[in-house]
């Protein structure tokens, strides 16, 4: 993966963030940015569902199509026209009248993680590592690592980056990859995801999230 080019685009995010929730006195973001980033690496494992013993079968939920949460369901949805007090049901854009949206929901929840580690990246300007395009190779691999030995392995860097020792950063990196490849993600998968989640987050900032 390029990582120079997701930093730039990770670094105007929170430039962006900062802009519409500053940051307060006293407040300790980096803090709150790896406990953010563990949530989000519990998300994905409860996507992943490998760990779920007690279930029959807890396969990885690669696809999904789930109800649009602007119609509700419906595919349509009432919108206000020039004329006070009338109204009329137009098809909603979200999911173009269909009612449901197809997403990927351990694909999205990877990129979100992602974006958490890119951002605490930023904070601990690890980013000025990559500035000549050093890549983390997805599928690169002769074999694929355990998928729960890698999820552990990831925690247990962020635990190192949360005690303070912020050289385990690239290691976080490596091993957060290395997960992706575990997961069969390729690398053109992950970057148009980020993309597409990137650009949700900066129109959520708009929209006053």
């Amino acid at each position: 993966m390029n990582l120079s080019k997701l930093f730039e685009m990770q670094s105007e995010l929170d430039k962006h963030i900062e802009e519409e929730h500053p940051s307060q006195e006293g407040e300790d973001r980096l803090a709150k940015k790896i406990l953010a980033l563990q949530v989000e690496l519990g998300e994905l494992a409860n996507e992943w569902q490998g760990f779920k013993f007690w279930k029959s079968n807890p396969s990885p939920r690669f696809e999904a199509e789930e109800e649009c949460y602007k119609c509700e369901g419906n595919g349509t949805y009432f919108c206000w026209n020039y004329e006070p007090g009338v109204h009329k049901c137009v098809q909603c854009d979200e999911c173009e009248g269909e009612g449901n949206i197809h997403k990927q929901p351990l694909l999205e929840e990877y990129v979100d993680c992602l974006h958490f580690i890119l951002s605490i990246g930023l904070e601990l300007n690890a980013s000025d590592l990559f500035a000549n395009e050093v890549n983390f190779n997805i599928g690169s691999r002769t074999k694929k690592s355990d998928v729960l030995n890698s999820f552990k392995n990831v925690y247990k860097e962020i635990q190192y980056i949360a005690n303070g020792e912020y050289s385990s950063y690239i290691l976080l990196l490596s091993e957060f990859t290395t997960l992706g490849d575990a997961l069969s993600f390729t690398e053109e998968q992950i970057e148009q995801a980020y993309l597409q989640k990137n650009e949700v987050n900066h129109q959520r900032q708009e929209s006053g999230y």
